[in-house]
């Protein structure tokens, strides 16, 4: 179907303008992947409400604890209804060469005027014992 072709291409397309407005220090063009009223949560259970809040939240993070970062994600799982696009990656924030997916996020996209951004963001931390813990349990069943 062209339409959801064009669909997941507009989302794929937001999902690497947030990376490289991560990449560029750019709190207002990362902001703006996100709806006007966006919930957004990241793993140390901070939430910021609103594309204003996300962009306040973000200046700080870009000028000073995550200066010259990049990020990087790969996707993990995608499910499209007419009118949301959830995407599930793994990824992370890192200086080095080689930058740890040592956290999930889940992205819910929505059809904003015509534009896909995304309307919630979660992030969760791999907590890597239990990670192990459960990868064994798995493979004892």
């Amino acid at each position: 179907m062209q339409v959801n072709d064009e669909r997941h291409a507009a989302v794929d397309a937001s999902l690497s303008r947030i990376a490289a407005a991560w990449d560029a220090g750019d709190a207002r063009a990362f902001a703006a992947e996100f709806t006007e009223d966006a919930s957004y949560v990241i793993f140390a259970g901070i939430v910021s409400l609103g594309r204003a809040e996300i962009e306040k939240a973000h200046r700080p993070v870009f000028e000073k604890w995550q200066k010259g970062s990049r990020m990087s994600m790969r996707e993990l799982h995608r499910y499209a209804s007419t009118d949301a696009v959830i995407v599930v990656t793994e990824g992370g924030i890192g200086k080095g060469r080689r930058v740890r997916h040592d956290k999930v996020q889940t992205f819910v996209f929505v059809d904003d005027d015509g534009t896909w951004r995304c309307a919630a963001f979660q992030n969760t931390k791999k907590n890597g014992l239990f990670v192990w813990v459960n990868a064994r349990a798995m493979a004892n069943r």
